[in-house]
């Protein structure tokens, strides 16, 4: 099944960010476009260290839609980087140079260079919410168990 085509989202390269490619799908069936880094010099995160690294753009995301920024499972599975608020979200109206939280979990420090592809973004469709306050909501066979209550049993409270 095919669509009209594809999404287009306006990206303006950041002063200084004339080097870096723009943002990318890796290969013709990738979910993601790939974000560089914009750092000037190289960026050592040491095991346990988190940084804000620039990617040199800034998005434009059609509203109704938001960009989810997500990790890269080759740096999660080589070296132990992770987005410590894994998806971050990027709302349609925001307009700064898009920026990455990144977290070395690993035991070694971790370099990252100018151009490295740091982390993926995904752009998504956002069902908006109105919220309605009721007395009391419906009962389901669930009701109130999270927390590994599905199939293992296990704690009772909270959301899964």
């Amino acid at each position: 099944m095919t669509g009209p085509g594809p999404l287009q989202v306006r990206i303006a390269r950041q002063p200084g960010a004339e080097d870096l490619p723009l943002p990318r799908a890796a290969t013709p069936g990738a979910a993601g476009l790939d974000l560089p880094a914009a750092v000037e010099a190289e960026l050592v995160l040491a095991p346990g260290a988190r940084a804000l690294v620039p990617t040199g753009f800034a998005l434009a995301i059609p509203e109704g839609y938001e960009g989810q920024v997500r990790p890269r499972s080759g740096l999660a599975l080589r070296h132990g980087i992770t987005l410590p608020n894994a998806p971050g979200t990027i709302d349609s109206d925001y307009r700064g140079e898009l920026k990455v939280i990144l977290l070395n979990t690993g035991a070694e420090p971790v370099t990252i260079r100018r151009g490295d592809r740091i982390a993926q973004l995904v752009v998504a469709p956002v069902a908006r919410v109105a919220p309605i306050e009721v007395e009391a909501l419906d009962t389901t066979a669930r009701a109130g168990g999270g927390f590994g209550h599905t199939g293992r049993g296990g704690a009772n409270e909270g959301a899964s």
